[in-house]
């Protein structure tokens, strides 16, 4: 079993920025692919970045350039930088892990807002 917690969700002012944190317990992180997702209100959850057990990482196209996912496997922990954050970002961010079986954490609220 892999569970995940997240953290460091918020709110901020638009243009503002949030650092995101994924913890995972068990030994097996280092070959784990990680992702995070985000679900609004009234929308479907949506891949926002995901770094392979590799380093290979991938972006949504409405956060590249803007958001960054990095992992440090000594720590058993992924990242989301988050800059430039706009209205639209607003939502419940969840952390995800998988390799055969998928893991869920329980999710940040993520709110930018004046």
């Amino acid at each position: 079993q892999v569970q995940l917690v997240e953290s460091g969700g918020g709110l901020v002012q638009p243009g503002g920025s949030l650092r995101l944190s994924c913890a995972a317990s068990g030994s097996i992180f280092s070959i784990l692919n990680m992702g995070w997702y985000r679900q609004a209100p009234g929308k479907q959850r949506e891949l926002v970045a995901g770094i392979s057990s590799g380093g290979n990482t991938n972006y949504a196209d409405s956060v590249k350039g803007r958001f960054t996912i990095s992992r440090d496997n000594a720590k058993s922990t992924v990242y989301l930088q988050m800059n430039s954050l706009k209205p639209e970002d607003t939502a419940i961010y969840y952390c995800n892990a998988r390799r055969g079986i998928t893991y869920w954490g329980q999710g940040t609220q993520v709110t930018v807002s004046s």
